[in-house]
């Protein structure tokens, strides 16, 4: 980005804002612009990428007109509504724009609902690209509710309302130990304070979290656009026990001193190196912290002859069919692993917690895990249960490349009803790996080598890999677990049976 100042804007500048990028997502991390001040924009001309939970997405510029001001720089998380970027259009009639809206069903929902007066509803906020645009000074987005009064309820005392934070627009909020006391300083009646019964501002995935962990909105302050409380305020609502815990655990770790320069003026290497977490890795890590806490996770493991299943793949590759496509194992265990989820479709459920159900759903969108340079990614293969082997093979391949290129859409990576790891690419037997939020199970593929097996009670050496599988013990016992593993290996052992499954 060139480092430019800001330019005197002569005509009206234009404010472009951090659009909703879809499924409840709070905020996106700046990775590049590729504008910068003074350069003349087109409309619909790529201005930067962010990166959000699910993928990297280039923005476009709603707008023409040359560019005044960069309100971000890369590597900063912006929220969604937040301004991105200012361009003077000495052409503009006012203020604000709208978007060329024709390139996404996202933004034709937008420009419909902008049709349908929603720009003129007195919220002030113009829609921009798919999300949220220029905002007035009045808001539409409900605030969150402010601290009742001391005499609309006996049990919300004047201590508690001085422990209310000097400044309730510190971004990171307030402390863990400070949300909990104050939670239990007002429900010390066993009377909940009389608040609105209006819901506290949230995004989706903060209050499915919240619901999870067990943890009351109310008593947790947002630091999300207009105090919405985001996925990281209820990670930070922890139990007081606990909070106490990582409070000791952080006063009973001293600093190590610092170490002298060597003699010849040099300092030593650093003896630590801090890497602040962002983008999928943040992401991941809160989604597998709400997997290992709110899922009761058991694993069954079984041990396959898989020589028959290699020989076939090596006549495969010589065919027409499969020219110009790298089959691998993966394929074929994927297709097995379909195979057996039409017997024992209790694998392909999720657990929905509102309503106390388990869903069973009768299409199979087939989540393969990526390692990427950014992380790990779960694109997934939409209707999979419909495709052949050579299908599946394209499809996975595809998948992969484009994830580990940062080209996987959020319509890719969510979604997902079953997942499928493969860990033997890293040379490692057997892995457990936790299920994903939102499924029921994951498979996990180990190495597939060479070694001493008993075949027709003779020894001899074989190709032999190692299947687990992960599940989600609310609704799949072990039963049903070992009988779908048992399935999948014995599509391994002897393929030609897929045949009848088909």
């Amino acid at each position: 980005m060139e480092d430019r100042a800001p330019q005197q804007s002569q005509g009206n500048v234009l404010e472009f804002r951090l659009p909703d990028l879809g499924e409840g997502l709070a905020d996106a991390e700046l990775v590049s612009w590729s504008v910068g001040v003074g350069d003349e924009v087109a409309l619909n001309q790529t201005i930067a990428e962010v990166e959000t939970a699910k993928a990297v997405v280039a923005l476009p510029s709603p707008f023409a007109g040359r560019v005044v001001e960069l309100l971000a720089q890369p590597g900063e998380t912006v929220l969604v509504g937040a301004p991105l970027i200012r361009v003077q259009n000495d052409e503009a009639p006012t203020a604000t724009a709208q978007p060329d809206t024709s390139r996404t069903a996202q933004a034709a929902a937008t420009q419909e609902s902008a049709a349908n007066g929603n720009e003129t509803n007195g919220t002030g906020r113009t829609a921009v690209l798919v999300g949220y645009g220029p905002e007035g000074e009045t808001a539409s987005r409900r605030r969150r509710p402010a601290a009742p009064k001391p005499e609309t309820s006996a049990e919300f005392s004047s201590e508690t309302a001085a422990a209310q934070p000097d400044s309730p627009d510190t971004e990171s909020g307030p402390s863990p130990q400070h949300a909990e006391s104050t939670a239990a300083e007002t429900m010390s009646g066993n009377a909940r304070p009389q608040l609105s019964t209006t819901r506290p501002a949230a995004t989706p995935a903060a209050r499915r979290l919240a619901r999870e962990l067990g943890i009351d909105l109310w008593f947790v302050a947002g630091s999300g656009p207009d105090g919405a409380v985001t996925v990281e305020d209820v990670r930070g609502a922890v139990p007081v026990s606990q909070s106490r815990t990582m409070a000791s655990q952080a006063e009973s770790t001293a600093t190590p001193p610092a170490v002298p320069a060597s003699g010849d003026g040099v300092s030593p290497p650093a003896r630590e190196v801090r890497t602040p977490v962002s983008g999928i890795r943040k992401r991941t890590a809160a989604a597998m912290l709400a997997s290992a806490r709110s899922i009761p996770q058991a694993s069954t493991f079984v041990t396959v002859d898989c020589t028959a299943s290699m020989e076939l793949l090596d006549h495969l590759r010589t065919t027409k069919s499969f020219a110009g496509l790298t089959l691998t194992p993966l394929a074929l265990v994927a297709k097995s692993a379909l195979a057996a989820i039409a017997e024992f479709p209790g694998i392909n459920t999720y657990w929905d917690e509102a309503n106390q159900e388990i869903v069973t759903k009768h299409y199979v969108n087939l989540g393969i895990a990526v390692a990427a340079d950014r992380g790990l990614l779960v694109p997934n293969i939409k209707e999979a249960q419909s495709l052949s082997l050579r299908d599946l093979t394209r499809e996975i391949g595809w998948l992969a490349e484009t994830a580990r290129s940062g080209g996987a859409s959020p319509t890719d990576l969510r979604g997902g009803t079953f997942t499928i790891t493969n860990v033997g690419v890293f040379g490692v037997d057997t892995g457990v790996p936790l299920v994903n939020p939102g499924e029921a199970a994951i498979l996990c593929l180990g190495s597939i080598r060479k070694r001493p097996w008993v075949f027709r009670d003779e020894l001899a050496i074989r190709w032999v890999t190692t299947l687990g599988i992960s599940f989600d013990h609310r609704m799949i016992d072990g039963e049903l677990a070992s009988r779908f593993l048992a399935t999948t290996a014995s599509l391994l052992e002897d393929p030609l049976t897929l045949l009848s499954r088909i």
